[in-house]
């Protein structure tokens, strides 16, 4: 159930898939482009902290925001004693690789020391049926556990578990059917296969379920043999408001997850209006906020 250390993380590391989708960037950034987007992601941070200003209470809310185009905001938070997530992975990526340095040096290390957010964030997307090179992602995320661990740091992965073509053709190729018949059992299998190849993160941030069942399993998986200091949160996924309520109420009902993690659900569409210019800078931070404070609602006190 929930409780006071419940964590409502606003979601806004997005990269690769922000510049194609939202920018229309196909490659790197220009100078000028790169402070648009900076420059955008503070209005985003701005309409969290109003939502504060409206009532959220800021001892349960954070932030996940990348180095990349959101270092200004990632020192506004730390100033603010707003939590800090902040993620280590390049963005867009199939298989795992770090955004700064190599898995044979410490540079990934001292980006994250530098900015000593409350946790490391890796987005992680596997299948047990899927034919990238698993034992390589495994090798890389056994050796960032490990670091984390061994430099008292907390680790998140949000784990997403895309479907394979036979997979999806199982069910009639309807996403849906997929989320619902086939993604709960298949989460946990990965979460349990990472546990047994020596990979510990504290936190497993992965797409909602449908049902308290689901949720309960997946809880059982990362909490086994005797991890019961770890805890689940959701995944917002860019799914609608409709979806994303459910899988609040859902979770919230369930023990052992502790929040949510959301983000293009809360300003893709603003922000989207502000860069059509239909919307205003005023806009885009209230529309956030708003969002924002409706889905700290659904999750409850």
């Amino acid at each position: 159930m929930t409780s006071n250390s419940d964590l409502l993380i606003l979601a806004m590391d997005h990269r690769a898939s922000l510049l194609r989708d939202l920018y229309g960037i196909d490659g790197a950034p220009t100078s000028a482009q790169t402070a648009r987007i900076c420059a955008h992601k503070a209005l985003i941070f701005d309409g969290l902290l109003r939502a504060i200003d409206d009532g959220v209470d800021a001892s349960r809310v954070g932030v996940l925001v990348d180095e990349r185009y959101g270092a200004a905001v990632a020192v506004r938070a730390k100033d603010a004693r707003i939590d800090l997530s902040m993620p280590i992975e390049r963005s867009g990526e199939p298989l795992f690789l770090l955004e700064y340095g190599t898995f044979g040096d410490d540079d990934w290390v001292q980006h994250v020391q530098q900015y000593s957010p409350n946790r490391v964030k890796v987005l992680v997307r596997d299948n047990p049926q899927g034919s990238f090179n698993r034992t390589l992602q495994f090798d890389r995320l056994i050796a960032v556990s490990n670091a984390l661990h061994a430099s008292g740091r907390t680790f998140m992965i949000e784990l997403m578990v895309p479907a394979t073509l036979g997979q999806l053709q199982s069910v009639g190729s309807d996403a849906l059917r997929y989320d619902a018949e086939l993604r709960p059992g298949l989460t946990v299998q990965v979460i349990e296969q990472m546990q047994d190849e020596g990979i510990e993160p504290d936190i497993w941030n992965f797409e909602g379920l449908d049902s308290a069942a689901d949720a309960r399993a997946a809880v059982a998986s990362a909490q086994r043999g005797g991890r019961s200091a770890v805890n689940c949160i959701v995944l917002g996924r860019a799914a609608s408001r409709e979806r994303v309520d459910h899988w609040l109420a859902v979770a919230a009902a369930v023990d052992g997850f502790r929040g949510f993690v959301i983000g293009r659900s809360v300003w893709e569409k603003p922000l989207a209006d502000h860069l059509a210019g239909t919307a205003s800078e005023a806009q885009l931070v209230q529309q956030v906020a708003d969002a924002f404070t409706h889905f700290a609602t659904v999750w409850g006190d």
